[in-house]
């Protein structure tokens, strides 16, 4: 699965130049098309075809939009329908030379074989820049298709247009309505060589036209728009094969796109931007160093390659910017980013940036409070992109990302972001917030996905109540801790499980514990979400009735069978992401494997940990198990990697497995580097024999966030046997709400 894409990008920037290989529609006449789940990054290796190479992609999301501003160039006979893949040549698509493609940190190239034109990409920031190399002597021609888009659907572009300003430089701009209800994008492309001809056509014949009707406007009129833009321009070959492009993007306006261009490919090269881009990722990917195997290198600097790419800045070279309001703002003090995927985000992804890339994270969390105050409904973002909250998914996961960015000690005003972490979760209708205010839990007449919200919801409150805690507002946390508490209403003390309640407080009848259809869990069963109560394991512990079968039922999680029918409608869960019950695919169960740190047998961290890395990450095209979620995937392997996770964003606190490697060092930004030894580590030596913080015995089963940033020595003795013995004292236990 994964849904990563192989385009140029540098570390999140805007620009996401990537081939999209397919033109399936998200529905058709509003019916769903299942197959265009296979297209959330437009790109599929196996496909023999690419439409075009656009400028905007997710990494990794299960749902998606975007594709923005396609370009394909051409030779031969003008086409301006993309065509299909079983007959490429109906259009202006072309097959591929699956071993011409290359791919690396800011750079991808294939060569089409329709007319053998070689196609580069690389990136700014800001801007994709392309390079094709056409055949001798053969009129160069591409398409810029203004309707092309990812998910895309009849009608989905409200509107589009192209300026010709010169015979090297085009404006532009479209609006389209996709996951971000209204998505302006405006953008600049000069070219490296003269227009010598050029055109349009408008697919959607306008019912109104005005006294444009004086014009014959589809050929070499410096004007086009509509609702269906394919637009084309031709290049004189005498003067060489090769054509430079480069596209600068804004959603503030074209005259935004137009300095952006100038600001950062001006006077360069496509081989000097490529370079830039490769110093760009270099020094990224440079602040870890680790000794593996080729495989787990190659895992590993993949992974954090994918923690880089979103969310993305969002805003102009001159610091504007357009809000969630649709207004145009000026970000002062701080660069805007957008693309949240709070849900799957704040487990780990913003967690690991509050080590490895402090600064970037604290301008994410003022980029989320400047959403607040935009907001509408007073709400931080649940899932936004592009100036759009689409609200996708469940629970308010901004506040724990701004919770554990506070317990870490950024930068950011904390008074300011508790107010908005309150707000965000007194938003009486949203998502059955204000039933769960009365009733301490969302009934299933209110949302079908009930028990898991209400467990989600609890959580963040379990951050409101220990942020204000730290604030010295007693009061405020009282009343979240009241709240962190509501998850014991939805567990069944009959089972031991969580279940979906009805609003009269009677148990939501028929329900099966493994089904992830209709049971009142998103995107997961009872088994899996019944141990989401991170804030409070020692609690869930006694709710399940003690340690002994606590550590039962997680043996049997990752031991029993789950059939497929009861994830065969749940797209976002597949076979290959999946061990016994216990499903990495998705991003419920990522700390799972960490809770028996708590219990009687933690060992068994090391030894489960191992063996989700070893199955659910595979260094080939098609190595991830589940969608990668805009790096929350690749955070899970960094983090376990190191030998430790963050179960509870917001206590600070680390809960220890084992490296998975012999070294790695970090640098980190305020000078210190912490190194990693694990020297015996190997599948057979996977258990801890004991560990050594700067020289000192570790017997915690956490490491806490100061730990790492004073930096030092993290060392780690492996066997093949686990030490039964270690870490069963409950003083070395991580926190939890009940002591």
């Amino acid at each position: 699965m994964g849904h990563t894409f192989p385009g140029a990008c540098v570390p999140h920037g805007i620009v996401q130049l990537s081939p999209d290989t397919d033109t399936i529609p998200h529905n058709i006449g509003g019916v769903y098309q299942k197959d265009v789940y296979r297209y959330c990054a437009g790109y599929r290796h196996d496909d023999p075809t690419i439409v075009g190479f656009s400028h905007t992609h997710f990494s990794g999301t299960g749902h998606s939009d975007l594709g923005d501003i396609l370009v394909m160039p051409t030779i031969g006979p003008r086409q301006l329908n993309p065509g299909t893949t079983a007959d490429p040549l109906s259009g202006y698509r072309s097959a591929k030379s699956a071993s011409s493609e290359t791919a690396s940190p800011g750079y991808y190239g294939v060569t089409l074989e329709e007319g053998g034109i070689r196609a580069e990409l690389t990136a700014t920031e800001r801007a994709g820049v392309h390079r094709y190399t056409y055949p001798e002597n053969e009129l160069q021609r591409i398409v810029i298709d203004l309707e092309h888009g990812i998910y895309n659907y009849d009608g989905k572009t409200l509107w589009a247009g192209i300026r010709v300003e010169s015979d090297t430089l085009i404006t532009g701009y479209r609006i389209t309505n996709g996951w971000a209800r209204e998505n302006y994008t405006y953008f600049a492309a000069s070219f490296s060589k003269p227009i010598v001809h050029y055109g349009y056509e408008d697919r959607q014949k306008p019912h109104y036209a005005g006294f444009w009707r004086k014009f014959q406007q589809n050929e070499d009129f410096p004007e086009m728009s509509g609702r269906k833009v394919v637009s084309w321009f031709e290049f004189d070959p005498s003067d060489g094969g090769q054509l430079e492009i480069k596209v600068a993007l804004s959603a503030v306006s074209a005259a935004g796109a137009l300095e952006n261009l100038t600001a950062e490919t001006a006077g360069k090269s496509f081989d000097e931007i490529r370079a830039e881009a490769r110093r760009k990722w270099n020094s990224a990917l440079g602040s870890f160093e680790i000794e593996g195997t080729e495989d787990q290198k190659a895992m590993f600097y993949t992974s954090l390659y994918h923690t880089m790419i979103n969310p993305s800045v969002y805003m102009d070279t001159d610091g504007k910017y357009r809000g969630i309001d649709h207004n145009i703002h000026a970000a002062e003090g701080f660069t805007n980013y957008t693309v949240f995927s709070m849900w799957d985000t704040f487990r780990a992804l913003h967690p690991l940036f509050n080590i490895m890339n402090r600064s970037r994270n604290a301008d994410m969390m003022r980029s989320m409070l400047a959403h607040w105050r935009q907001s509408v409904h007073g709400a931080l973002p649940v899932w936004s992109h592009m100036g759009n909250e689409n609200w996708c998914m469940i629970g308010y996961h901004s506040v724990p990302a701004l919770a554990d960015a506070i317990a870490t000690g950024q930068p950011i005003d904390a008074d300011l972001a508790l107010e908005a972490m309150v707000s965000s979760s007194d938003v009486s209708y949203y998502d059955g917030i204000k039933e769960y205010r009365a009733l301490g839990y969302v009934p299933s007449e209110r949302s079908e996905s009930g028990a898991s919200i209400t467990l989600e919801y609890a959580y963040d409150d379990w951050t409101i109540y220990n942020t204000a805690l730290a604030a010295g507002d007693a009061q405020l946390a009282a009343t979240y801790r009241n709240r962190a508490e509501n998850w014991k209403n939805i567990f069944d003390p009959a089972t031991g499980f969580a279940r979906p309640r009805m609003q009269n407080g009677e148990w939501k009848e028929p329900f099966d514990l493994l089904d992830t259809h209709g049971q009142g869990f998103i995107e997961g069963n009872s088994w899996n979400y019944s141990f989401f109560v991170p804030h409070d394991v020692k609690g869930l512990i006694a709710v399940m009735g003690g340690d002994g079968k606590f550590v039962e039922r997680l043996d049997r999680l990752f031991e029993m069978e789950l059939p497929d029918k009861f994830f065969e409608n749940t797209e976002d869960i597949t076979r290959e992401g999946i061990i016994g019950n216990y499903v990495h695919g998705n991003e419920p169960s990522h700390h799972i494997a960490y809770l028996y740190a708590w219990t009687s047998q933690p060992w068994k961290t090391q030894e489960r940990v191992r063996m989700i890395m070893d199955r659910m990450y595979v260094n080939s095209e098609d190595g991830l198990c589940g969608n990668d979620d805009c790096g929350q995937m690749s955070a899970w392997y960094i983090f376990s990697a190191m030998g430790f996770y963050p179960v509870c964003p917001g206590t600070g606190e680390y809960v220890l497995g084992a490296p998975y490697v012999p070294y790695i060092r970090m640098a980190l930004e305020n000078g210190n580097t912490l190194e990693i030894k694990a020297p015996k580590v190997s599948d057979r030596n996977r258990y801890v024999q004991s560990v050594k913080l700067n020289g000192r015995p570790h017997d915690r089963m956490y490491i806490t966030h100061a730990d790492i940033m004073r930096g030092g020595v993290l060392e780690f003795e492996m066997g093949a046997t686990p030490d039964k013995r270690r870490g069963t004292a409950m003083e070395d236990k991580p926190y939890s709400m009940t002591r």
